[in-house]
């Protein structure tokens, strides 16, 4: 009995001794959390976290690459800027237009318009913490090239005219849909399939930057098919010619996606407004 006895002193004895331990731990890690040094760092790192999240360009782009509504009027801007800027190339200096020398237009078009596009969108990649700005820029190329190649293949099969004379027209007419379509996508999904499928099969883009990607694209692809319509008619116009007039419907289809798709952001965001009131 006595040794039993002794035994249950003792383990009291350990648990006391454990029990003043972990009071002496916890008093000496709430000292430290209660110190200025620990309370400075830890605001310092509460405000870091709050001017990342904050920070942006001047166009309303934030550093994950999602954008504003402002910043997406500011690039539809930019973009409809230079898109002027090449008719006005094309039509002061070289003394060309869509219906007099549809080759050398489209080619003046799509060589202004696309370097703007490229660099603009290039700022919205997705993860731009692993994908830089230049590596963003050198796929939007690719994607020129890839998109040239399946928007010749697309119109052919649909029944744009084969011949060396209309090769160099479907060409740049191809370029220039490519970068209408193609190289915003490239710009910011890369190689993600995950992201191309959702936002162009599935049709369920999210956020902002997707909006400006898919809308104003199926809207050149269906201005341009709106476009072709009269091509077979018999009224014997000159702008009725491969590619003159698929090329305006392009034109004017990207423009009204892009008005649609900048229609959406505002209704999303009202609309949201209204689930948080």
């Amino acid at each position: 009995m006595g040794a039993i006895g002794e035994r249950r002193h003792f383990e009291r004895g350990l648990d006391t001794e454990r029990w003043r331990e972990g009071e002496v731990a916890t008093q000496k890690n709430q000292r430290l959390l209660d110190s200025p040094g620990c309370s400075d760092i830890e605001e310092r790192k509460a405000m870091k976290e709050a001017m990342k999240k904050r920070s942006g360009t001047s166009i309303g782009v934030a550093r994950d690459g999602s954008i504003s509504a402002l910043g997406a009027i500011f690039v539809y801007l930019i973009s409809g800027l230079f898109l002027s800027v090449g008719f006005a190339v094309a039509r002061n200096i070289f003394f060309v237009d869509l219906v007099s020398d549809p080759s050398q237009t489209l080619f003046i078009l799509w060589s202004i318009e696309f370097p703007v596009v490229a660099i603009v969108y290039s700022f919205l990649r997705k993860a731009p913490e692993k994908c830089s700005w230049s590596k963003a820029v050198g796929r939007s190329v690719l994607g020129l090239v890839s998109g040239t190649f399946m928007n010749a293949l697309g119109a052919i099969a649909l029944g744009a005219p084969i011949g060396m004379q209309y090769l160099p027209k479907t060409i740049h007419w191809s370029f220039l849909m490519s970068v209408f379509t193609f190289v915003p996508a490239t710009a910011v999904f890369g190689a993600s399939w995950t992201d191309w499928h959702r936002a162009f099969a599935s049709m369920k883009p999210s956020g902002n930057t997707e909006y400006m990607i898919v809308i104003p694209a199926y809207g050149a692809i269906v201005g341009g098919w709106f476009g072709a319509w009269p091509m077979p008619l018999d009224w014997e116009r000159p702008w009725q010619d491969w590619p003159i007039c698929v090329g305006y419907g392009a034109i004017g289809g990207y423009i009204v996606g892009q008005i649609l798709s900048l229609s959406m952001m505002f209704l999303f965001r009202k609309h949201k407004n209204l689930k948080v009131a």
